[in-house]
Order: structure tokens, then sequence, then C-alpha cells
């Protein structure tokens, strides 16, 4: 006879772990990011890993929901890259205007043209690039 054992659902070894409070922190605060960076439903969705336009209104009305390790370390970037910026500028809007400007280190493309690739790489790669460009090195 077959049985059924209960399966370790524990996060992998490195993934982010946040209790529900720190998701629907993180969600809020990515909702008003991209209110200021003007993005639209779809930009935001491929920002977030092509979650449902329909989780993405969801979230916008104040529902939150369970976020998976690659959705928690995207938020965790995106949130990433807001403060680096926040750092760099001491204007808030040439920060929030900085995403659409092209730039030589992402091949003459905006830091939201690369991060709209869509994969979590694509945002790690803009936050170590302004996390070098604040470094003292």
């Amino acid at each position: 006879m077959v049985q059924l054992h209960p399966i370790d659902q524990a996060p992998p070894p490195g993934a982010p772990h946040f209790t529900e409070a720190e998701v629907a922190a993180l969600q809020r605060a990515v909702i008003r990011l991209f209110a200021l960076w003007d993005l639209s439903d779809q930009e935001a969705s491929t920002l977030l890993g092509d979650i449902s336009p329909r989780t993405f209104q969801r979230w916008k009305q104040g529902q939150t929901g369970r976020v998976g390790p690659d959705l928690a370390a995207r938020l965790s970037n995106l949130v990433g890259i807001h403060k680096a910026l926040r750092l760099l500028f001491k204007e808030k809007a040439r920060g929030y205007a900085w995403i659409r400007k092209p730039n030589a280190a992402f091949g003459a493309r905006s830091a939201l043209d690369m991060m709209l690739g869509g994969q979590l790489t694509d945002l790690m790669r803009v936050r170590r690039y302004l996390d070098a460009q604040r470094s003292p090195w």
C-alpha cells in the first residue's frame, strides 16, 4: 500500500525568506515605486516575473498573496535599486528619471529596458551596477 509522507517545505538554502508582514511591506513599497517610475501594468508584471495582471491589480488594492523565492528576490532587488538611486541622487526626481535614460553600461539601453528583459538576473545586473557606482572604491 502506498503511503504519503510529508515533504519538508523549507526554502532552499540561500533563498530569501520573508515574513508575511515583510512581504506585505515589500509589495506596498514596490507598488509605490512603480507609480513613481510611471510603469504600465504590463511593465510591472514583467519586472515581477510575469505575474498575472489580475494578481498585480489585487496587490494595488492592498491584497497580499504568497510570494515564492523568485518573486521575493525580485521585490528585494527592486527595493535595493530604489535605495541605491536615492543614495546616488539628492533630487528624487533625477533618480526616478534615471531608469529611462540610455546608459553606456547597458549598451546604450536604459536600466528599465535592461530590467524588462524579464529575468531576475536583469534586475540583479542593474542593482550591482548601482551598488558599484556608489562604492567608494
